[in-house]
């Protein structure tokens, strides 16, 4: 771990919030992460990031990638569906799906999805549920800015809450990212069997 600390504080010492948009714009990792790590003075000592700075880089950074993962995944799925919606009954259920929510709850529900600053519930995951939904790409884009802005906002509170302890809170974010990694290799694992 300290030659982690080391390169951060080599390289980015100046610049803590460039690598505070670097790693918000990296998938799992995000806001969740990249907030105690930019706020954390263990690593840059007086360079450390205000709540408010951190808030504003790590909302910057996991909203880079959002339009290219939702343009991306739309143009994938628009070039394979052929071979999905052939199944009459893939398209029944489907249509059934899309019927039976409004189109307000499932903008709602997206937004709620991106705010949880969980492994796996972020602007990447958002983007991708986005890309692959009927819903119109502008309010999809709205919607997960939203619950970017929440969990931006959630994880700056705890790490200012907690100003003392960031490294602690970056220590339980890591530790759900890699647990969180570690349950899905096992269910896929046993899934196999």
């Amino acid at each position: 771990m300290d030659w982690v600390q080391q390169f951060f504080t080599s390289n980015f010492a100046g610049c803590v919030w460039l690598a505070c948009i670097l790693l918000s714009a990296i998938p799992l990792l995000e806001s969740k992460i990249a907030i105690p790590f930019a706020m954390n003075p263990a690593f840059f000592g007086s360079n450390a990031l205000s709540g408010v700075a951190a808030y504003f880089c790590s909302l910057a950074g996991s909203l880079l990638p959002c339009i290219f993962v939702v343009v991306l995944v739309r143009y994938i799925k628009n070039k394979t569906s052929v071979i999905f919606v052939n199944s009459k009954k893939f398209a029944v259920k489907i249509n059934k799906l899309n019927s039976q929510t409004s189109t307000l709850k499932k903008y709602v529900l997206l937004a709620s999805f991106v705010a949880i600053p969980l492994p796996l519930t972020g602007v990447w995951t958002g983007s991708v549920i986005a890309g692959l939904s009927t819903l119109r790409l502008p309010y999809c884009l709205l919607a997960i800015c939203v619950g970017a802005a929440i969990s931006c906002a959630i994880t700056t509170l705890v790490c200012s809450v907690f100003a003392n302890s960031t490294g602690i809170v970056l220590f339980i974010s890591l530790a759900m990212v890699v647990a969180f990694l570690l349950v899905d290799i096992v269910m896929s694992l046993l899934k196999r069997k």
